[in-house]
């Protein structure tokens, strides 16, 4: 069964796309200067992964970007309703 992106991993895909374009550098570069596999970065962009926050650094980091360009207009609502938010439910 094919994985369907979640809407935040779209959305913060899509801010690390145009920040790179925004840039002019290519996903080889940007793999190459944040030490991640340029797979990783298509995935990411694609909204097929979600980065980890320390990931998401890394990226930042290299585009000398802030990491919350990437969080900006993220919600709650984006994240799939099964996703764990840390807290334990009750009946």
């Amino acid at each position: 069964m094919p994985r369907v992106p979640s809407p935040a991993a779209v959305h913060i895909g899509g801010r690390i796309r145009g920040a790179r374009e925004s840039s002019t550098m290519t996903q080889d570069d940007l793999a190459s200067r944040s030490g991640i596999d340029s797979s990783n970065i298509r995935a990411y962009e694609s909204g097929r992964a979600m980065p980890s926050i320390h990931t998401l650094l890394r990226i930042a980091v290299a585009m000398r970007t802030p990491i919350d360009y990437f969080l900006t207009d993220l919600t709650l609502e984006m994240f799939p309703a099964n996703a764990s938010d840390g807290r334990r439910r009750t009946a």
